[in-house]
């Protein structure tokens, strides 16, 4: 077979999207296919998906896109290699082994229902909030996966039940996917990946094994946990029923790890994912740094059962993009998400209007589950383009946020020796936006990079994928010139004096935002 024919799949589970790539062996894409699904909001706060409705949209869009690469003239069914698979990660949800249903809707990363799960156990703990930081490299906080399973050990029947019979299995959607991807009840496996596992705040990051004392600190039965596996190697074959039955999935990452692998981070060089939420994450190489300024500790990648495992330095933002999905559903004042740049370029500036998108709390660096949304600074002058732009700005702000705290760690443990020295690269949906790069530089001060293919989440699960399979060698993975020649870099050109002008007000609307979550909903 020339290289020509050879083909690898990325499947990409997204917040609101699932979307099925296929590349060449030259990493571009030769067919592919989206689709939407439902998020339903049960209460204030809230954030649910229907686990079914995201099998569906994964087997329309791997047979979709598997038609368009056919009709676009490519033999991928005598050529695919093997997929990867990405993910939303912090999504939780336990199912029964025995009939394959959800016992629950999957409870979303953003869901802050476990706010009162979270207060009871920094009391309870010695260490309060950071009891569990040395061991998982995370706070207590609603955004991680063991307090959604602790909410649902305690709140659902059907839970309580398939526990104590031995008949549920827990997982993040990756888990989910998997298993239903390998058979199912029958005979689907059942693992994570260390990525996803990071996030749990049940694993150990140095031992990378679900960690016995946090187990039995919170009261998770082990029985229920998944095989935890490596970012790339062969976990098995999709079964009977999917489309490319007999392919074997052989990489899984969560979406930012991947993002990271697709930007092809070494240590030293960061990245920002801008989607339903944004991600900030700086690859620490093998050493595992403790933040001191509200960032989280994690896996990075680890590509294969004997490679070294890369850590990495994460500030978790919570709304980016569903401030602009906000605006499209519930203010109504654009119809399409594609519409806010042009509006928010009707304006030179916000007319000094700050948006602080809190709507289910401030993650990092705040780390505050009280706080809710703002729109400060508004006047009888302010325009849905003035609200729009600000929109804009807001997502801008919080990276530069993180990337402060991150600096100042980086700094600290002799990671970083200059700000010259620390890039940062940009991907994802909303980085399309051309003014939103702009004020993102111009908000940071110094150049961002855009990769020609912004969707490097599922480039980096196809990574993995290929790299388990020998379609790809690591060197060709990280090699950075090429992507350099095609990529787009945005200068800032906002004065300084300005600038710390508009940080020193942007701080003072976050801290409007505290305290104002209603504990009564």
């Amino acid at each position: 077979m020339s290289k020509e024919e050879v083909f690898i799949g990325s499947l990409d589970q997204g917040t609101t999207s699932t979307r099925f790539i296929i590349y060449d062996r030259h990493a571009r894409p030769v067919g592919s296919h989206q689709v939407e699904f439902t998020q339903f909001y049960p209460e204030a706060g809230w954030v649910e998906h229907d686990p079914m409705e995201i099998l569906e949209s994964a087997k329309v869009c791997m047979a979709k896109a598997l038609d368009k690469a056919t009709a676009n003239g490519h033999n991928v069914d005598s050529g695919l290699k093997g997929i990867g698979l990405t993910n939303q990660r912090e999504t939780t949800l336990l199912w029964s082994k025995s009939t394959g249903s959800p016992l629950y809707n999957a409870i979303v990363w953003m869901d802050a229902r476990t706010s009162s799960v979270c207060r009871k156990l920094e009391k309870e703990l010695s260490g309060g909030r950071t009891h569990f930081a040395e061991t998982c490299g995370l706070p207590i906080s609603t955004y991680f996966s063991a307090m959604k399973l602790i909410w649902l050990m305690e709140n659902v029947d059907t839970v309580k039940q398939a526990i104590k019979s031995g008949d549920a299995l827990f997982g993040t959607i990756d888990t989910w996917l998997i298993w239903n991807l390998t058979g199912g009840v029958n005979g689907g496996l059942h693992v994570t990946d260390l990525s996803n596992a990071s996030r749990t705040m049940l694993m150990n990051l140095k031992t990378l094994d679900w960690d016995q004392p946090t187990l039995k600190s919170l009261g998770v039965p082990a029985e229920i946990l998944p095989k935890i596996v490596s970012n790339s190697e062969v976990i098995g074959k999709i079964g009977k029923g999917w489309p490319l039955a007999g392919i074997p999935i052989s990489g899984c990452l969560g979406d930012q790890h991947a993002a990271m692998l697709g930007q092809a981070c070494r240590k030293g060089e960061a990245k920002s994912t801008y989607g339903t939420g944004a991600f900030i994450l700086l690859n620490t190489g093998e050493e595992i740094v403790q933040s001191k300024h509200g960032l989280l500790s994690t896996v990075a990648f680890k590509l294969g059962p004997k490679a070294p495992t890369n850590y990495a330095l994460e500030g978790s933002i919570a709304i980016a993009g569903a401030a602009v999905q906000w605006l499209r559903d519930g203010l109504c004042i654009i119809n399409s998400a594609s519409e806010i740049e042009e509006l928010a370029s009707q304006v030179e500036s916000t007319g000094g209007v700050y948006f602080v998108p809190a709507f289910n709390g401030l993650f990092a660096p705040w780390w505050r589950d009280d706080a809710r949304g703002v729109c400060v600074g508004i006047t009888r002058f302010t325009s849905k383009a003035h609200i729009a732009r600000a929109v804009l700005e807001s997502m801008c702000f919080q990276v530069k946020d993180v990337l402060d705290s991150m600096q100042k760690d980086a700094v600290e443990n002799g990671e970083v020796k200059n700000e010259k020295e620390f890039l940062l690269r940009v991907d994802g949906g909303a980085t399309v936006n051309n003014l939103l790069m702009k004020i993102q530089a111009d908000l940071l001060g110094s150049p961002v990079v855009r990769p020609a293919d912004i969707e490097t989440t599922a480039l980096g699960a196809a990574y993995a994928a290929g790299l388990a399979v020998g379609v790809w060698k690591e060197e060709e993975i990280f090699a950075s010139d090429e992507k350099a020649k095609t990529a787009t870099t945005f200068r800032p050109v906002l004065a300084d004096e300005l600038r710390k002008k508009k940080l020193d007000s942007w701080c003072r609307a976050v801290e409007k935002t505290f305290n104002l979550a209603d504990l009564s909903l």
